[in-house]
């Protein structure tokens, strides 16, 4: 780590102390020839006034040092060429001792005032922009992003208003090496160029780098905080998430158990006949079916809550997809009429996850089809596939047609008295959204309804 840099200018503002002792050479000079055009109006011991401008010129710009050997030059220059004897370094009368005494003195006097309120006039400048460097780390840092996010804009920003060609900021211990200068925080460190002045390097340490601690510090807390907001947020929506499916699902479970456990009690009595021992095998293969759906239901809406159903994504047929989803829909009259075109083009999804969302879709739209066929027909559109689901059953009134694709909605006027668990849209659109597409439904009560599902083309 490095405590001074290898170079530093002579002045901490930039000014080069040679450019400024030419300007007091010119200055002293132009002093000089202005007072001989005065010396025919005023007295000439009364106009070393004149050369206070030179002194104060140089002093308020280069510095006190700079201004008391501008002082000395004037007071040379006005002996050797106003007070008699001119042309030489003498002074022949007490009067001339003394006013030349006193322009000195009050040339460094005026050389010390002007030093200081130029120190005083920099500090001011540079309090207010360290002040305004603070307000916007603060604001860059507390503004809502994350802390790694916000780290580069604020070394920028911090790198500029300090004139500086590069800076950064690291949560955690750096070292300094040959190239950079190492200033250790209190949860990480600033590197700056090795090459900074001593003037900025104090800067630094003395003043900005314990707001920077302060604000950093700050905003490590916050991004705390969120951090256990987030994860209490999360765990409560668990929880609730937990009890609606439990409330939704309570009585869909019960009811494929009671009647299993009913029909395998029946087939035990010895009464029972042969048809009505193969009718009742049949109603427990039926309602283990039909639980095994609602369990893979359960299953792919707690994949999708968590976000951990990503597709594997591979080339595969639309068609393949959509006539293997009709054979897992296994509905009391739920018959399908389909229209697909002959040339679809390949898809790249997750073959499985849509032939789940379509028997999902399938298998809604024939529960509220009363009896009617349930058309689906597919076609390529520019750059999608477009797949359409067509019933003719109740319809979706407008102002639920965004409702019915969340998890555990329940449609409430249900004509054909069946209140499904409200899982079965909800992984369609979760399904049908993980590989890319949209799902969204058209319909008019009293006239069915029809689903859209959009689905991307690739060229192969």
């Amino acid at each position: 780590m490095h405590d001074r840099p290898r170079t530093a200018p002579p002045r901490p503002d930039g000014r080069s102390p040679a450019v400024g002792a030419v300007v007091a050479v010119l200055a002293v000079a132009a002093t000089t020839a202005l007072v001989y055009p005065l010396a025919q109006v005023a007295p000439v011991v009364a106009l070393g006034v004149v050369y206070l401008v030179a002194v104060l010129l140089v002093s308020s710009v280069w510095g006190g040092w700079l201004g008391a050997a501008t002082a000395l030059a004037s007071a040379l220059a006005f002996n050797f060429f106003h007070i008699p004897p001119t042309g030489r370094f003498s002074i022949s009368e007490g009067e001339n001792w003394v006013a030349l005494g006193v322009f000195f003195i009050a040339a460094l006097v005026a050389s010390t005032l002007a030093e200081r309120a130029r120190v005083r006039t920099r500090e001011a400048q540079e309090r207010r922009q360290e002040a305004d460097l603070a307000a916007e780390m603060a604001r860059l840092l507390l503004r809502g992003t994350s802390l790694a996010d916000a780290l580069p804009a604020v070394s920028q920003r911090l790198a500029g208003a300090l004139e500086l060609p590069s800076a950064a900021i690291e949560l955690r211990a750096v070292d300094g090496d040959e190239r950079r200068i190492a200033l250790p925080l209190d949860v990480g460190t600033l590197l700056v160029p090795a090459g900074v002045t001593a003037h900025v390097l104090d800067r630094l340490r003395e003043r900005v780098v314990p707001s920077l601690e302060a604000i950093l510090g700050a905003a490590i807390e916050r991004d705390a905080l969120l951090r256990e907001v987030v994860e209490t947020s999360a765990l409560r929506r668990s929880d609730d998430l937990k009890t609606a499916l439990l409330r939704a699902v309570s009585h869909d479970l019960r009811s494929p158990l009671t009647a299993i456990l009913t029909a395998a009690g029946a087939l035990g009595s010895a009464s029972v006949s042969d048809a009505e021992r193969a009718e009742l095998v049949a109603d427990i293969t039926a309602e283990a079916e039909r639980l095994s759906r609602l369990v893979d239901n359960l299953l792919d809406m707690s994949r999708l809550e968590a976000r951990t159903a990503e597709p594997r994504v591979e080339w595969c047929s639309i068609e393949e997809v959509i006539l293997a989803a009709v054979d897992d829909v296994a509905l009391p009259g739920g018959t399908f009429a389909l229209a697909l075109d002959a040339d679809l083009p390949l898809i790249r999804a997750d073959a499985a996850q849509l032939e789940r969302a379509f028997a999902n879709l399938l298998e809604n739209s024939a529960r509220y089809s009363g009896g009617h066929p349930v058309s689906v027909r597919a076609r390529a559109v520019g750059a999608r596939v477009l797949v359409r689901v067509v019933d003719r059953g109740p319809g979706v009134p407008a102002a639920e047609t965004a409702r019915i694709f969340e998890p555990f909605y329940r449609a409430p006027n249900a004509t054909n008295g069946h209140r499904g668990s409200g899982l079965g849209l909800a992984i369609v659109r979760g399904f049908v959204e993980a590989n890319g597409g949209r799902v969204w439904v058209e319909s008019l009560p009293g006239q069915g309804s029809t689903f859209v599902v959009e689905l991307p083309l690739e060229a192969a």
